[in-house]
């Protein structure tokens, strides 16, 4: 028996120019005025600044300023490269390469909401039929529930972060959300032309972060096929397989066909590959369950509750479905060896369309309880953000000011009015937003979610508004590129280094570093970077050898133990 019983008024969905603005309104914060940061989001701007600035050959082999990147595949880089190109003269190549990520943001969006609905306007999905009328319509009751998809995915707090990044991951999680709504489409449709989409979309995530994410999918996807019908399995294994191998391995054909690149880097990028397989170890089921609470939050608990209130239609596509995606991506998570933050991004698009299917049965209670954390936990962390932002413009409360320039040094905070009255505008809009679902404690579906989402956009417009500059000027290494670039000169010269790939994009970008690209090159400059506290030395650099002199040393003041070092050979 199905456990949906709705009325109509139930499935109110948003009207789409407000799902849109919520999607911009998420999306633009962060990615504007502001630098490339020290994390994978200066190392992939690194790798298209390069590509977009360098020779056809670094369109080839992704690297920063001649520093390869074996772990990286290059589709998310040649898009943003490719941004660069086209909009570069009118903006800033930060931004310009940023353009790219709002692209897989959208397509991302625009991919689980359309994968819900599809599932969502099923005949085993549909509530059950009232007594004397008054159901939804299989229409309404899917966009209501693509609605809530999308509102439980953008307040995921996992996503925040890294879909402001000009990353590799951003493009993953996008085209993961796409292999989920072409597969949705071919098992919903049992047309050839989605078993081709799905192929292309397993193809590029192959180009994209490695073949290990696509071929579990496609195995898992297998499984279902053959408890469902001879017909798809005929579809993955004549059709998405072929299509994914040939473009999955477009790349190396490229390379293979394209004279005087020099070494490779399939091979490099093949040892990476493999290198994300090994036994499973405690660490990794640790951190899973350590950092998956917050980092899904709130999709796992709805998508908990959608299990176990679908149990005995566990075989429907609306179930099975999502689960034939989360667990292979499970799978891989818990047999990788160094699990971090990436590893859990692809599990979010199946996990929200599966978590939708749990709002339509969770008990009122419930929801109240998910709506009054939401409320008491993210109004408390916008009213920290407020006054740590008044602590630092105007001195008080003195503790809160203390310890915020000393995270900081040396910053000076400036008043925007812009960016105040942004502020301003989103606190009354999530004020008016809690007062109408405590005074009208509406019925649709959604409503168990909006304040999660809206309270998860509202504290990060407030952090890109309010603290932006701070946050710039801790997280950006512009100041120290620009001092580095007054100490060398202006003609040709190479410079050596052990910098990671975040500060060699920075200093490559922001000073016009010339690093060296010629392994064999001897160069006149060495940039050191090591530790205040662990002072390892450079191999060039015996205790003995007196022919490199320090022409200069710093940090970036928000940083105490990292430590920059310029030497220059003595005879020059």
């Amino acid at each position: 028996m199905k456990p949906v019983r709705l009325p109509a008024s139930a499935t109110l969905t948003l009207p789409r120019w407000g799902l849109i603005a919520l999607s911009m309104l998420y999306i633009l914060p962060g990615l504007i005025r502001r630098d490339p940061w020290k994390s994978d989001d200066a190392a992939g701007f690194g790798i298209m600044w390069t590509m977009a600035h360098g020779s056809w050959q670094d369109w080839l082999w992704p690297n920063i300023a001649g520093l390869p990147m074996p772990e990286e595949g290059p589709m998310a880089f040649w898009v943003g490269a490719l941004c660069i190109k086209l909009f570069g003269f009118l903006l800033d190549n930060a931004l310009a390469a940023r353009i790219s990520t709002i692209v897989f943001f959208l397509l991302g969006t625009l991919s689980i909401w359309r994968a819900t609905f599809l599932l969502g306007r099923r005949a085993e999905v549909q509530p059950l039929r009232l007594a004397f009328g008054g159901q939804p319509e299989a229409h309404d009751y899917g966009r209501t529930l693509a609605d809530g998809a999308l509102l439980i995915y953008l307040g995921c707090l996992g996503l925040l972060l890294h879909s402001h990044e000009t990353s590799a991951e951003a493009l993953q999680i996008s085209l993961v959300a796409c292999s989920f709504y072409a597969a949705v489409s071919l098992f919903d449709t049992h047309k050839a032309v989605n078993a081709l989409a799905l192929g292309v979309s397993l193809g590029l995530l192959v180009l994209t972060r490695g073949w290990l994410a696509p071929l579990g999918l496609w195995v898992g996807l297998m499984g279902l096929a053959t408890v469902t019908s001879r017909r798809h399995v005929l579809f993955l294994t004549g059709i998405t397989l072929p299509f994914a191998i040939v473009l999955g391995c477009a790349w190396y054909i490229l390379i293979e066909l394209t004279p005087g690149l020099g070494i490779s880097p399939i091979r490099a990028w093949l040892r990476w590959n493999q290198a994300q397989l090994a036994w499973p170890q405690g660490e990794s089921l640790y951190f899973l369950l350590k950092y998956g609470i917050w980092f899904m939050w709130p999709a796992w608990p709805f998508a908990l509750w959608a299990i176990v209130t679908w149990r005995h239609q566990s075989r429907s596509l609306h179930i099975a479905l999502p689960l034939t995606f989360l667990g292979p991506l499970l799978a891989l998570a818990l047999f990788n060896p160094s699990p971090g933050e990436a590893v859990l991004l692809p599990l979010l698009p199946a996990l929200a369309t599966l978590a939708a299917f749990g709002l339509p049965t969770m008990k009122r209670g419930a929801i109240n309880a998910v709506d009054w954390f939401s409320v008491m936990t993210l109004t408390v962390c916008a009213g920290f953000i407020w006054v740590g932002w008044i602590a630092k413009q105007t001195g008080w409360p003195a503790k809160i000011a203390h310890n915020a320039f000393k995270l900081a040094p040396g910053f000076r905070p400036e008043f925007n009015l812009s960016a105040f009255l942004i502020a301003a505008t989103a606190t009354l809009g999530w004020i008016a937003l809690v007062h109408w679902r405590i005074s009208r404690r509406p019925s649709v579906l959604w409503r168990a979610v909006v304040l999660s989402s809206g309270g998860v956009i509202l504290c990060w417009l407030l952090l890109m508004t309010l603290w932006l500059p701070w946050l710039n000027y801790g997280k950006s290494y512009a100041g120290v590129a620009q001092e580095i670039q007054a100490q060398l000169p202006a003609g040709d010269y190479c410079v050596w280094t052990n910098v990671g790939p975040a500060q060699r994009a920075s200093f490559a970008y922001f000073g016009g570093v010339a690093f060296i690209r010629a392994p064999q090159a001897e160069c006149d400059y060495l940039l050191f970077q090591d530790n205040t506290r662990r002072q390892p030395r450079s191999p060039e650099l015996e205790e003995d050898n007196s022919d490199w002199k320090v022409v200069w040393e710093g940090r970036r003041p928000s940083d105490r133990d990292e430590r920059f070092r310029l030497y220059q050979r003595m005879d020059q």
